[in-house]
């Protein structure tokens, strides 16, 4: 069964356990790493994350890894603001994947 992942700091992904989704709390680079690496080998576990949402603020210091499953159908990787708000990586990566299945720049 397909499902959805959080990975970010503990205040920004506790909502998103309310809501049923799984969540993984992270407070440093490495274990966010950790937990990115944990979500995508899910399916060993009988669980396959479709989606994983990353607070920007976390995939910061772990854009190498994500861009690892850029060209991958699943798990589907997406950059959120965090509780703080936007710091442009999230746009910036919709902008990027516009432009790649487009041709050009249309969201300015």
């Amino acid at each position: 069964m397909y499902k959805i992942a959080v990975i970010g700091g503990a205040d920004s992904v506790i909502g998103f356990k309310a809501l049923g989704l799984d969540t993984f709390p992270v407070d440093s680079a490495e274990s966010a790493k950790k937990a990115l690496r944990a979500a995508t080998k899910a399916e060993e576990n009988g669980d396959e994350y479709a989606i994983i949402y990353v607070e920007e603020t976390v995939a910061q210091h772990m854009l190498e890894e994500i861009s690892r499953f850029q060209e991958k159908p699943s798990p589907a990787i997406i950059l959120i603001p965090g509780r703080d708000g936007p710091i442009g990586l999230g746009l910036s990566a919709l902008k990027e994947a516009v432009e790649k299945a487009v041709g050009s720049d249309i969201l300015g």
